[in-house]
């Protein structure tokens, strides 16, 4: 790591990061900048050095997302965009599958996961052993993953989706049952989408599950003119609350096209803050569940995985292979 002094909140570290800020101060408190500023122009300057470049998932810390990110967006952006990047390094500021998905599509590059413990309940919730007694069980039926997966799982699958083009891969198939995996509560909501019998394995988001319905009227009752937004992570019936249903990047969308004066977007809450920061017509209603494991990358973790390009992502050639192709088979769908 840098010296202290090297990290200290100069007049030149301020000026250099002040257009920074300038994007976040409506989330960030000017408090707290001095703090962030010179872990954010450290990294910046390495990025160079590196020729490395940042993805960023939605649920990162503002000054993560607007501070050092290049490249942000919900999985299926991210695993589109990590394909269209010439940097030799790439930092996935996410957790562990999405930067697993990197290095999937980018064999060649160093993928770097700022932090060991960066898991994923999803992911945790079914292995490659449990999808193969699943095609027992169901002979003949194909496998739909989640991309919040790991490597094993996907390579025991047909196809992967995100929860932005969920719907539409499952109709790709042109089959009338289909195995859906992990969510629980996603699969559900594709089963109202579409008229594919959908055969659900019980996993859930530990953010997303501890949503409810009864929360979600208690806000509309606290708040006037209050729009709900959900994520289909969520359970049925904070759904059925909900005025508007979407993947992480529709949820952004509506807020941008609609500009609802006062919205309460049910996932993670660093995203209404990173929304926030780009709508300031709009009012956020935070009902704040972090994601834990989101939460282990930090400033100080991108910086020392960029100085000793570390821990990085590996996979298997074999391995690789096989689940490469469930990913690269979801990115040759093509949005309706």
């Amino acid at each position: 790591m840098p010296e202290v002094a090297e990290l200290a909140y100069t007049p030149a570290v301020a000026a250099a990061t002040a257009p920074i800020f300038e994007r976040m101060k409506r989330v960030v408190p000017a408090i707290e900048w001095p703090f962030h500023a010179p872990l954010v122009h450290a990294i910046n300057e390495l990025k160079r050095e590196r020729n490395a470049v940042i993805l960023a998932h939605n649920y990162q810390t503002p000054e993560i997302f607007h501070g050092v990110a290049d490249i942000v967006g919900d999985s299926l952006a991210l695993a589109a965009r990590a394909t269209q990047t010439d940097a030799d390094v790439i930092v996935l500021a996410g957790v562990h599958f999405m930067a697993e998905t990197a290095k999937l599509l980018n064999p060649a590059k160093t993928v770097l996961i700022p932090s060991r413990n960066a898991g994923c309940s999803l992911a945790d919730s079914i292995t490659a052993a449990d999808v193969r007694l699943l095609r027992e069980a169901h002979p003949g039926v194909p496998v739909v993953a989640y991309v919040n997966t790991s490597a094993e799982v996907k390579a025991e699958v047909d196809i992967c989706c995100t929860s932005g083009n969920a719907v539409e891969v499952v109709e790709s198939l042109g089959v009338d049952r289909v195995i859906f995996l992990p969510d629980e509560y996603l699969a559900k909501y594709v089963a109202t989408q579409t008229k594919v019998e959908i055969i659900a394995w019980k996993g859930h988001c530990e953010v997303h599950e501890r949503f409810t319905g009864a929360e979600i009227e208690d806000f509309r009752r606290r708040f006037d003119r209050l729009t709900v937004i959900a994520h289909p992570e969520c359970p049925p019936d904070v759904l059925e609350a909900a005025d508007f249903v979407g993947s992480t990047a529709r949820m952004i969308d509506y807020v941008g096209s609609e500009k609802p004066p006062r919205v309460l977007m049910v996932t993670e809450c660093s995203m209404s803050d990173n929304v926030a920061a780009a709508s300031p017509e709009t009012e956020f209603v935070r009902p704040c569940n972090l994601c834990p494991h989101m939460k282990t990358v930090t400033l100080s973790s991108i910086l020392e995985s960029l100085q000793t390009l570390e821990p990085r992502v590996e996979i298997p050639d074999a391995l690789a292979v096989r689940a490469r192709r469930s990913v690269e088979r979801m990115l040759a769908v093509k949005p309706k």
